[in-house]
């Protein structure tokens, strides 16, 4: 019987105070998974070094000349976590059964992924690792994630709440997903398209171990707009509906204005001008400037530029050893 061969993928920006631990955790669950041969020992735990300016990449060697299960993959520049996520995606799927993501600070439960690669053996190619409540969260952050999933379901945008990143996907998926070129990435969204025999296992998110969030508030608004507009162009058409409301109340102002006028009690307003100027041309401003993302986004798109550079495959030269040796065996065998 073929055991399955799992790559974990860890997107690593400025880590250096989180990865020893938690390359000790990973790397303890995963030897664990091949000595009782649920994986392969063909896999391995592949960081994706997303341009960090810490010592997040002298780590990451040294834990590829302490321990064989460990392999790096270098960016030339900081790309973003999700194109982390696609790179270290792209280049395990070539060499592994399933991948599972999860990031570098463990706030995901570790301790799902045997559960996770079990569940993908009994024939789910998407498993998703879901929180089953945001207890950890303060009240503003669990507040804005509600209105963020509920705004995303009334769009039409099919996202799985309190899903992030924490999740696996077999060959198949992953090789489907290779086809979505977008530069724009959001791959909660993208994923609940694909399809196949989904599961969703949950779990308590933890706190972080040490450093800080690499998603503030600042980067979690322009994540979440970047899901919206990636997603719907729900925004456009909202725009469209305030403005045929603004030229229905600007009609009743006029007829208002008629009425006032035969009647003979005509007051020049300066204030009420003023306040129908700024209105409108707020209204103006926040159109246009919708609409410029959406333009912004197709330019973007298609300049088709590379979603990220690799300086420093680790990873490839490894698989593809293992690969060799393994052919050596069954013809020596033969």
């Amino acid at each position: 019987m073929k055991l399955t061969t799992l790559t974990i993928v860890v997107p690593c920006y400025n880590e250096a105070e989180v990865l020893p631990t938690s390359a000790a955790t990973l790397r303890q669950i995963l030897q664990n998974m091949i000595d009782i041969k649920q994986v392969s020992q063909k896999s391995k735990i592949l960081f994706v070094n997303d341009g960090s300016r810490d010592k997040t990449w002298s780590l990451i060697q040294q834990l590829e000349r302490d321990n064989a299960l460990f392999t790096g993959l270098k960016f030339s520049r900081n790309f973003g976590h999700q194109n982390a996520l696609m790179a270290g995606m792209k280049v395990a799927g070539k060499y592994s059964d399933c991948v599972i993501t999860i990031d570098a600070d463990l706030q995901d439960d570790e301790n799902l992924i045997p559960k996770m690669v079990a569940s993908y053996q009994e024939g789910n190619e998407v498993v998703l690792g879901v929180r089953n409540d945001r207890s950890s969260d303060s009240h503003f952050k669990r507040w804005t994630a509600e209105a963020f999933y509920g705004l995303m379901g009334k769009m039409g945008v099919q996202l799985v709440p309190d899903h992030a990143d924490f999740r696996l996907l077999g060959r198949r998926a992953i090789d489907v997903l290779m086809e979505y070129q977008e530069t724009n990435l959001f791959l909660r969204g993208i994923v609940p398209q694909l399809g196949f025999n989904t599961e969703k296992l949950y779990y308590q998110r933890k706190p972080r171990l040490a450093g800080e969030t690499k998603y503030p508030l600042k980067k979690m608004l322009s994540f979440a707009f970047d899901g919206i507009t990636s997603f719907s162009i729900a925004p456009v058409k909202a725009i469209m509906s305030l403005g045929i409301l603004v030229i229905g109340i600007s009609l009743i102002m006029v007829i208002y204005a008629i009425v006032r006028f035969f009647t003979g009690n005509v007051i020049s307003g300066w204030t009420s001008l003023m306040t129908s100027l700024w209105f409108l041309g707020g209204i103006q401003l926040v159109g246009i400037s919708v609409i410029g993302e959406y333009i912004g986004k197709i330019y973007a798109e298609v300049k088709h530029r590379p979603r990220y550079i690799i300086e420093q495959d680790d990873y490839t030269p490894t698989q593809q050893a293992a690969q060799t040796a393994q052919l050596n065996e069954m013809v020596g065998a033969s």
